[in-house]
This record gives structure tokens, sequence and C-alpha cells, in this order.
């Protein structure tokens, strides 16, 4: 909303370019617009996924300056802007940080003037001082056995997070699309112009808004969750019907709560719930086909970043990785169903003996290629992978050592983990944050980096530094006291 009322006072467009107004941003040989990053369309990177990649925690206080100085000095795009739609906080960091130069004041107070204020909305800010005092402050909390723990949240950061406000405020936030006195009815209509993508696809996003449908009715929403909390805003246009639910507590559903407020508020309005089917898809085989093995192997997604084997196990076609496994129920004709991710898979054979691995889900579609046996062959001698590799872009370094025959990674913050083999120069990790390591080789076959790839972030360049094979002696446990000094 603050970018649209910076729009109508003609100081911005959705469609200039973000250099325009963040010169310090690389240039990625792509433009950028401020649609972009108002639409998950901009290829950034995750700001929460890469400051975990280079030793943050999430606990820690993170500031609005410390997080522009990571954006800055991100090398590469996860994709060019426009291709794909993939939620990054970044460019909300990103538009407060143009809302502020563009206006001439900071974010928080130019919301507070040109938003809150005239709504009413007196319990409502946006945090950027940590320092600040908040009287009737919710505290944040996780589940811990049969009781809780407090869930920290110390941000000093704004735009794609650290809005604190009250139910009965978000109220009056959402009686503003029904009587539009902030952003008049054409900022409204303007927050809901659909993201469309450069193949024609819809991923169902406006500006800062999920447009969906609901038992038939159309939405407008947004959910959110940092630490313990959560929260979900749901408006229905057409009953003029709002439900805001928040939460302190980091197990609750509050996209769950708030839908189940407005079937109670809708009653016959609204039609039958999908989730009630017990299957999304009718057209299941009886019975799996003789011949699945033809579709097993190791598929390589390149738009995603992501490998994914698929094996054969009890006359079932499993989908692996660092997920749980999950079944590809079998359709028709080389057609499968995946009801944890609602997919539809396509495999499609070559002429050369390989298969393509086609993904249709809500939103996106994406192909992968079956690597070949000489690709997906594991390495027995895994020496040449220890090291130790930097990344400039994030200034931070991860050391690959040898312990009892296994890769164990470590990292000043994270501490040891685990590297499990994929296939070939590719492995999975026991990091919390679900990371995945290709290691690069020059044209002599030598290990010369590696690329980190992980939820929302695709392929952080680590370059590894000379050095010899580093080998740990096994973890023995101490016998006896520790020596008197």
């Amino acid at each position: 909303m603050a970018v649209v009322l910076l729009e109508a006072d003609g100081r911005l467009s959705l469609d200039d370019d973000v250099h325009r107004y963040l010169p310090e941003l690389p240039d990625y040989g792509h433009p950028i617009t401020l649609r972009n990053l108002l639409q998950h369309t901009s290829g950034l990177r995750d700001q929460w996924m890469t400051l975990t990649m280079a030793g943050w925690n999430m606990q820690d206080v993170i500031t609005q300056d410390q997080i522009l100085r990571l954006l800055f000095r991100q090398k590469e795009l996860n994709f060019p802007p426009g291709t794909r739609y993939v939620y990054s906080n970044s460019g909300f960091t990103l538009l407060a940080e143009i809302v502020a130069r563009v206006s001439g004041r900071p974010f928080p107070q130019f919301c507070a003037e040109r938003i809150f204020t005239p709504l009413g909305m007196n319990h409502t800010h946006f945090h950027q001082d940590l320092t600040q005092l908040v009287p009737g402050r919710a505290y944040s909390y996780a589940s811990k056995g049969a009781g809780f723990a407090a869930a920290p949240l110390n941000y000093a950061n704004v735009g794609a997070t650290s809005l604190f406000t009250t139910a009965d405020d978000l109220v009056k936030w959402l009686d503003n699309f029904r009587d539009p006195k902030v952003g008049g009815p054409a900022g409204i209509a303007r927050l809901q112009v659909p993201c469309v993508l450069s193949d024609g696809t819809k991923p169902g996003y406006g500006l800062g808004l999920s447009l969906g449908i609901h038992r038939g009715l159309p939405t407008l929403s947004h959910g959110g969750g940092d630490a313990g909390y959560r929260s979900f805003v749901l408006w229905f246009p057409e009953q003029q019907l709002g439900v805001v639910v928040l939460s302190n507590l980091g197990s609750f559903d509050a996209a769950r709560a708030a839908n189940a407020v407005a079937d109670a508020a809708l009653g016959d309005l609204s039609g039958p719930d999908p989730a009630a089917k017990e299957e999304p898809r009718p057209a299941f085989a009886t019975t799996a086909p003789k011949d699945l093995g033809r579709y097993a192997g190791i598929y390589v997604f390149p738009k995603i970043a992501e490998t994914t084997p698929l094996l054969v196990q009890d006359g079932k076609l499993w989908a692996a990785g660092n997920r749980p496994p999950a079944e590809l129920r079998p359709l028709v004709n080389g057609h499968f169903y995946i009801n944890e991710i609602k997919a539809e898979i396509e495999f499609t054979p070559k002429s050369d003996g390989g298969m393509i691995e086609k993904i249709t889900q809500p939103g996106s579609v994406n192909e992968g290629d079956r690597v070949s046996p000489a690709e997906a062959k594991i390495e027995t001698d895994l020496r040449p992978y220890t090291g130790v590799y930097w990344s400039e872009e994030l200034e931070t370094q991860y050391t690959i050592c040898l312990r009892d025959g296994a890769l164990i990674g470590m990292h000043s913050h994270h501490g040891e983990f685990r590297l499990s083999p994929l296939m070939r120069d590719r492995f999975s990790t026991t990091l919390k944050f679900g990371a995945v390591l290709r290691f690069m080789r020059d044209a002599r076959g030598h290990v010369t980096g590696l690329k980190m790839s992980g939820d929302r972030v695709t392929g952080v360049d680590f370059g590894r530094r000379p050095g010899g094979v580093l080998e740990l002696k096994p973890l023995r446990p101490m016998k006896g006291p520790l020596p008197n000094p």
C-alpha cells in the first residue's frame, strides 16, 4: 500500500527499475522492477535463508542495515526476473528502503502518517527500534514437551516483518477494502493486479496479497509467521466479510482457524469443502504398472536447483531426497500424482534412452532430466571433496573433512553436520535449513568449489581454498578426570 500511495502521488511507478532507487544493488543483466519485488518474481534470494547460510540464527538481533548489506552483496539471481514466482522477503525489505528514500521519511513514519493514523489503527506500528517498549505486548512461545518455551524475536528490521498490531486494528485495515479511505477505490484495485509470469502462468498473487478462491468464493488474504507468532488475514470482497486471526504460539495454524471462522460466518453461501474429499484425483489406477522400474533414477531440475531420486520399493514408486519419501500414485499412461505436494507427474521417454519428468503444481511447471548412470555413480574416494570453502558473497566459510570414512562439515555457528551423497558431486546435509551441496570441478576434474542451495535460495558460490586433504581423528570418549592445570 505504501508503494501504491507513492505511485498515486506521482513519485514512482511499479514498472520502474529498482536500480533507479537502489544503485547499490548489483546489475544482474536483467531489469528488476518494483512490480517484480512486490510479486516475488524478482529472482532475488530470500534474505532469511541467505542470512542462515551465512551463519546467522533467527534469534539474533538483525537490523535493516545488516540485511541491506547482505542483499547489496548478492552476486546472482535465482532465476531471470518475471520467469518464476518464488516468495522472497528480500523484495519487501528493499521496497521499505525505496519508500524511505522516495518519501524522505523512515518507513515506519511514512506508514504511520499515511496508513495507520488515517484508519485509526492506534495500536499499530512498524517495530524497527528493538529497544522500544510496547505496553501490552504478547510475547512469542513454542511448544516444549507438555509445556512451553520462549521463542525470542529480536528483529530490528521492517518491510518483510515487524508489524506490531492487534486484531481490532487489522479489522480497521480490512474495512478499508469495503470503504477505501486510504488509497481510494483505485488503490484497492491496484493491490489486486494479478501476477502474470513471462509464460502466461498466474501464480495467484497480487501486490503483497494472495488472490484465491475459498469454496467457490474469491478471497484476498495473507499469512505470516516469525518465531512463535502466527497470523492470517482473510477478506471476501463479494460478501464484505473479513477475518483476522493472531497467535503467539508457533504450533498454531492461523490459516486453518481463519477459514473455519469464515465457514461458520458464511454458512450456506459457500460451496463444498475441497479438502473434505478423500482423494484429490479420482482416476487412480487400481493396480500399479509392472514397469515402474523404467521411471526410477535420479532427476535434476535446473529451474529450481533440486535433485530428486525416484526408486521402486514394495511395488510402489517413491520420491526420496531431503524430504520424507512420497508415493507417486499411478494414473494412466506414464502419469502419476503426489498427494503431499498436489503435483501431477508426467514421464516422457527420450530417444537416447533417457527420461524427462514433468511436475505440474498449482502455479508452477518444472521439468527435469534423468541423469545418466555415469553421472549418478557416487564417488568412493571422498578425499577430493575435503577442504575449506569460502563465500565472498556471504562472508563465511564451511570446512569439509573426513572422519571414519564419512564427510563431515563444520561451520563456526552451525557446528558439525553430515554430508550424504545423492549422486556424483551432489550431497544432502543434516543442516537444519536443509542445504544441498553441489561440488564444482575444473577441466582437469579437480574440485574447485561448491554451490549451496536451500529453500528460496539457489547456487550460492563457495570457492575452495588451497590446501591438502582434511581428515579428523575419530571422536573418542574421554576417560578419567580432566588434567589438573
